[in-house]
This record gives C-alpha cells, structure tokens and sequence, in this order.
C-alpha cells in the first residue's frame, strides 16, 4: 500500500536532518584538525624562537617541564641528551593527527632546535568547543526539523482528510455532501476548498453519468426484447415446417443461433445494469440444475456434429449467488465449446470450488489467448456465427460477483475454461 504524504514529509525531514547532520559532523570535526593544526604549529613555532633568543644567553636555561621539553644540540654535538624517538626527525613540523607529542626541529647555522609539546590540554579544549558546538548546532536543527514538520502535517491534514474521503465513495454512488464547506477542517486553505469545490463537482458528474448509462442499458434491454422474441419465435415457427428447403433451413438455423446468443447479450447487460439489484437476488440452488439446464441448451447446438457432450460431477453442489448470472457465464462458455468444436468432446466438470468446460476444438494460440476477453475481438472473422463478445461478458459478470474467470488453450487441442467459485 503506498504511503501517505504525511509519512512521505516525515521520512523526508528525518532523512534531511540525518544528511544535516553528518555534514555538520564532519565539518565540525575537519575545523577541529585544522585548528589543532594550526594553534600547535604557532605554539611551537613560538617555543623554538624563544629558545633560539634564551640559547644567545644562557643556553642551560631552555624551558623543560611535563608538558614542554625544548633541547638544543650544538654543530658537530652528539646530541646525547635528546631523546632517542627526537633524534631521527628531519627539520620541520611533526604534528599527528591526533594525540601527543607535536614536535618543531629546526636548524640553523650554530646547531639545531628540537620542541616537544605534549597537546593534552589543548587537544581537550578543541574537542569540548568542537562537540559542544556540534551539540547545539544538531539541537537546533533537530528542534527546527520538528517545528517544520508539525507545520508541514497540519498544512496537509486537510489534504490527507480528502483523500481518506474520496476513497470512501461509492463509485456508482458517490456522496459529494460529504466534502461541504462546514464539513471541511477548520484550517483548511484556499487551495483545500478549491479542490473539494471540484471534487464535489466531478462527483455530480459522475453520478449523473452512471445514471444515464445504467438508464440506457436498462431501457435497451428492454426493448430489445420484444422484436427479438418475435425473430425467435417465428424463426423456430419456420424451423418446424416440414416443406422447408434444405437451404432455407440452415439459414433459419443461423437466425435461431444469433438470436440465442442476442438473447444471452440482452440478459447480460441488464444484468450489469441492475448490481445492487441483481446482488440483492441471490439465492441458494444447486450448481447441478444450472449446468444441466445449460447443457440440454447446448445438445441442441450441436445439432448433426459428432460432439459428445457430458457432465462429470468432482463435488459441485450448493451455492449462494444470482442463479441467472452463473447460468449465463455457463451458458456462454458452452456455447463457444460447442461452436468450436466440430468432431470429438465437450465436457462440465463441477468440482466444489470451480466449473470447468473442456472441449477438444480448434483451440488458441498464445496471441489469440491474450484477446480473447478483449470485447469484440473474434480470432476467425469468416466465421458466420457468434458476436465476439461472449467471453468478454463472461469475465464482467464475473468480476462484479467474485468469480474468476480463466482460459487454458493451444492451438489443435481444445480449449478449457475455468469459472472459480467464491462460496
């Protein structure tokens, strides 16, 4: 689930003020080695030219205590009085990045100057400036961090308010009163009530729309079937005259076919048109009856093919569920097995969680698979019989009611449709 914008803009200022701090962190520590470096080199470089003006005088009297040594060894000295660690050093500054001693040799014409400081004490000044600086500097911006938050959430609450409202409607029934100007947070800003202003609008819209279309589909259905009852029954009139021409009765055969399948497409968009209704209408009957019922409509399809059409029950049984949607998602399915089919077998499969009808068609390829449930899409387009809409509607009626609808199928070796059963 993705996430909201408040916990979007609170991992932003938690990540912001992390960033901020390892900057500032690192800053802090690059200034404390720099000034480090710098306040010892001036110490030492102080200490050696004080030995070099005491050296004229009174060279026994060069500074030497627990935290300076300063040691002076004469051109052409031994220099056994200077440490052994001191003795190796080149002319010039030896300052470690951290910790004691520092070191300053210089050398001049009349002998050479070796300063041993120990930085103890400064090395502590520098690190308690240095983290104390650190210290407020990240109170500071985590406290202004926070502040910015809080502001930051309360500017977006309303934002977060609408959304949680807008993802509450009913898309056939949204409730636009809901997002009213009283209803709205108090500190809800221009640019909040602006957007529930066009977001009340656009929920009018949509209502008046679904409205309109669940209208239409209702009254075309409806009155689609009184001239398709007058095709249908004065087709199977014409189908029962005994003097009727070979040729003619094919044709007729065709008309009652088409009209069969008119009348599944009527029932079906009525059906999508009346949901909450048609929802309202479930029952519960035995999967049985409506398979069976299916199948005699469908042994009347096949007519003279030599298509052997069985049911063979895994542990179907009762369902709760609108009896005329299941009929005519099964009604469908058998339709195009049969149609498809010219030589071999059609076979309903029940089995308690799903209805599967198998047929040993024509088949589909893998292109043909993926459009199958595309409206209107129809693989042999010569083909005189059926709409290519079938499957399409057999998939809608199942979204609307929980059952999924799948397709197995390779070209030469049938097909097998699957209806799941949510019980």
């Amino acid at each position: 689930m993705p996430h909201g914008l408040p916990r979007k803009i609170k991992v932003a200022f938690i990540v912001q003020a992390l960033v901020a701090s390892l900057v500032m962190a690192f800053g802090i520590a690059c200034a404390e080695f720099g000034v480090r470096h710098l306040l010892l080199r001036s110490r030492l470089a102080d200490e050696a030219a004080n030995a070099w003006s005491q050296i004229a005088t009174a060279p026994a009297d060069l500074p030497h205590n627990a935290r300076m040594a300063t040691y002076y060894v004469p051109r052409g000295g031994d220099g056994h009085d200077v440490p052994a660690n001191l003795r190796g050093l080149r002319p010039g500054y030896h300052i470690p990045m951290w910790g004691p001693p520092a070191v300053l040799v210089q050398e001049r014409p009349t002998g050479r100057v070796y300063v041993n400081f120990d930085p103890e004490y400064s090395d502590r000044a520098v690190f308690w400036t240095g983290g104390l600086s650190l210290l407020l500097a990240l109170l500071v911006t985590y406290v202004s961090a926070w502040l910015t938050y809080r502001t930051s959430k309360r500017m977006v609450a309303p934002v977060s308010w609408l959304a949680h409202i807008v993802s509450r409607w009913d898309p056939i029934a949204p409730s636009p009163g809901l997002l009213s100007p009283q209803n709205l947070p108090i500190d809800s800003g221009m640019e909040v009530r602006r957007l529930a202003h066009a977001l009340r609008g656009m929920a009018g819209r949509v209502a008046e729309f679904v409205d309109r279309e669940r209208q239409f589909t209702r009254d075309a259905s409806h009155e689609l079937r009184t001239p398709l009852t007058v095709i249908r029954v004065a087709s199977d009139i014409m189908a029962g005259d005994s003097e009727l021409p070979e040729r003619s009765r094919r044709a007729v055969g065709r008309i009652q076919r088409a009209g069969q399948d008119m009348q599944s497409v009527i029932d079906a968009f009525f059906i999508l048109a009346r949901d909450a209704e048609i929802e309202a209408e479930s029952e519960r009957f035995d999967v049985h009856e409506v398979v069976d019922d299916e199948v005699e409509v469908a042994r009347a399809q096949i007519g003279n093919k030599p298509v052997e059409l069985v049911v063979r029950d895994e542990g179907g049984g009762f369902i709760d569920a609108p009896r005329r949607v299941l009929s005519l998602m099964v009604g469908n399915l058998l339709s195009n097995a049969v149609r498809f089919t010219e030589a071999g077998r059609v076979e309903v499969v029940l089995a308690p969680d799903r209805i599967e009808v198998r047929d040993t068609g024509v088949g589909m390829s893998h292109e043909t698979l993926a459009k199958a449930f595309d409206a209107f899409y129809r693989h042999d387009r010569d083909a005189a019989d059926g709409m290519g809409i079938g499957l399409s509607i057999v998939r809608r009626l199942g979204e609307r009611f929980g059952w999924t609808v799948e397709l197995e199928s390779a070209p030469g070796e049938g097909t097998i449709a699957t209806i799941r059963l949510r019980r």
